[in-house]
């Protein structure tokens, strides 16, 4: 049930545009990427997130936030920001460097992807595939907001493992450069993405706070699981509670510290976020929507909505058409 509410939240992280770059580097290197203001606009006019990666193919680099300290990385592992921070990726740790400008994104952008890159004046000792992919999850997706700036996945015992299969996957893509190589690549990097987040959810230390970890708790889970099954159900906290096999104040008390609000609460935000998918396709009337997430009128919908969203169903939809 677990992988279904997290299949849910994966369906809402829409990738609307993606920039991807061969890299080829000999030490020294050091590359810094800006923070996504200075990027999304030039490139990504309108979107709400960036999301880099960074999949080492060959030989091994360090990455790591600004400020902070950096992670090793070897051939066939990856390295993930999934809220667009300010990173650098370098030949050794605490390197820094120029922050890389937005006009080189964008005229990577306006051509033929992947765009082929050299770092440093050395022989070639590292190739990297590095995506930087622009997506939407508004109104609501907690598990963006649930994941830590930086990821680190993949080992040298998962070779002919699934991420390892999609990396190599991503390489051929990136040298071969087929027709259709930008989609398939879109494509591989959603894949990778899921792959890294899964990993990440197998992985979290006991005793966490966040979405995450409230759908990996049994009780919270099973009641996450439950309200995503049945968004549009009348749910009282004792019926959810009941159902669960929890006291409605334990229960209660359980899913607010860990996923943040309380469960209606954040059935009210889920409702909203189906409805905000439903009104972007434009094939729904605003009663059919308002209906199938279990509002009796379009009336109640709209205020609902415009109180949690901060605009009108009927603006949203203007807003979201065009990008969808």
């Amino acid at each position: 049930m677990a992988g279904d509410v997290l299949s849910d939240l994966l369906r809402t992280v829409r990738l609307n545009g993606a920039v991807f770059f061969r890299v080829a580097a000999g030490s020294p290197w050091v590359a810094e990427q800006p923070p996504q203001a200075s990027v999304l606009p030039r490139i990504f006019p309108g979107a709400e997130r960036l999301i880099a990666y960074h999949a080492v193919t060959e030989g091994r680099c360090y990455g790591g936030l600004v400020g902070e300290a950096s992670v090793e990385l070897e051939a066939g592992e990856i390295v993930v920001f999934p809220h667009g921070d300010a990173h650098v990726m370098s030949s050794a740790p605490g390197m820094r460097g120029a922050p890389i400008k937005a006009d080189a994104f964008a005229t990577a952008a306006a051509g033929p992807l992947p765009y082929p890159v050299h770092y440093g004046d050395g022989a070639v000792s590292t190739r990297l595939v590095c995506g930087f992919l622009a997506c939407d999850a508004r109104p609501f997706n907690p598990l963006l907001e649930s994941l830590p700036r930086l990821i680190k996945a993949g080992v040298k015992s998962d070779r002919g493992g699934a991420l390892d299969t999609l990396i190599r996957a991503a390489v051929a893509e990136s040298e071969i450069r087929h027709a259709g190589a930008e989609g398939v690549l879109t494509k591989l990097s959603e894949l990778m993405l899921i792959e890294v987040v899964r990993r990440h959810l197998a992985e979290l230390p006991d005793g966490q706070a966040g979405w995450l970890a409230g759908l990996r708790d049994p009780a919270v889970g099973k009641a996450l699981s439950l309200l995503h099954a049945e968004p549009a159900r009348d749910w009282a906290i004792e019926d959810l509670a009941r159902s669960v096999g929890q006291s409605r104040s334990v229960l209660a008390e359980r899913f607010t510290a860990l996923v943040g609000m309380p469960p209606l609460q954040y059935l009210a935000r889920w409702r909203m976020q189906l409805a905000a998918e439903a009104l972007a396709s434009g094939n729904a009337t605003m009663a059919r929507v308002a209906a199938d997430i279990g509002y009796e009128s379009e009336a109640a919908f709209s205020r609902a909505f415009k109180k949690i969203v901060g605009m009108p169903p009927s603006a949203w939809r203007r807003k979201a058409q065009p990008a969808a």
